[in-house]
């Protein structure tokens, strides 16, 4: 892919990003800009609305139509944008606290109506740019500016989160399989119907030095690593194995269920049919 057409998605003069050195936002970003590329979408077609938090920084960085809104709300104007203008391409970029914390209820209602529009969510476990406070996604035992000890709870599956809520393309990946990532991204934008990208990312800032990790990209990447599987490899392994890990692959990917504009839709000619 030719790297010309990923840079006139960008807007040059907002560049360098804001990003610490090592963190996987932009490689999320270039993956989806690639996806994006791969699709043949024009510019003036696509929306792309995040919430607050780093990733959240990405409408300011591609040339869309894009609303930076209120933290855990993106999916909310994702929705009214979608519904108003159903010919729009509709993309969330989210963090893990913006989408299934503080707009954790939008994520699941969102899941459950099928609206057609692509979430990927940057999960690195973390609420990176508030002051790195435990996340609902924070690892047990890892550390956190109010957990200094350890995270105690379970966190939240984001992938298990969205298939039980209804998500009709369900998939994850990781910063250190970009490839994949890239192939997940696009399959996700073109499935009719909510697709859910669960990222597994770095913060080498806020997570990575407070868990031993250093600030040292390269670093936090290999922790990645070792913490990802492939859903091949989890099948071979145990329960006890598997602790800890992040399974990669499609979890689902139905295309017999209506989306919620299709279902507007025929509800609206039944009604001017009867009148």
């Amino acid at each position: 892919m030719k790297t010309e057409a990923v840079r006139a998605l960008l807007r040059m003069d907002k560049l360098p990003t804001i990003w610490c050195p090592g963190c996987g936002h932009g490689t999320i970003l270039s993956s989806l800009l690639r996806a994006v590329v791969k699709t043949g979408w024009k510019k003036d077609e696509i929306a792309l609305i995040s919430g607050i938090g780093c990733g959240g920084r990405v409408p300011g960085y591609v040339d869309f139509n894009t609303l930076h809104t209120t933290h855990g709300r993106a999916l909310s104007f994702a929705t009214g944008i979608k519904l108003a203008k159903p010919e729009m391409k509709v993309i969330v970029v989210s963090g893990d606290g913006d989408s299934v914390g503080i707009g954790g209820n939008h994520f699941v209602h969102a899941c459950r109506r099928n609206i057609d529009m692509t979430i990927v969510i940057f999960n690195n476990g973390i609420y990176g740019m508030t002051g790195g406070q435990v996340s609902p996604t924070t690892p047990s035992g890892y550390r956190a500016s109010t957990a200094p000890y350890g995270q105690l709870e379970k966190p939240f599956d984001i992938v298990n989160l969205a298939l039980g809520s209804g998500a009709t393309y369900v998939a994850r990946g990781s910063v250190y399989h970009v490839p994949m990532l890239d192939k997940l991204i696009y399959d996700g934008f073109m499935h009719k119907g909510f697709s859910v990208i669960d990222v597994i990312t770095t913060c080498p800032t806020t997570f990575g030095r407070r868990n031993k990790l250093t600030d040292d990209g390269v670093k936090n990447l290999e922790w990645v690593k070792g913490i990802v599987v492939s859903a091949g490899a989890a099948k071979k392994m145990t329960p006890e194995e598997l602790e800890g890990k992040y399974v990669m692959g499609v979890f689902r990917k139905d295309d017999t269920k209506k989306d919620l504009n299709t279902l507007y839709d025929e509800i609206e000619q039944k009604a001017r049919r009867k009148q």
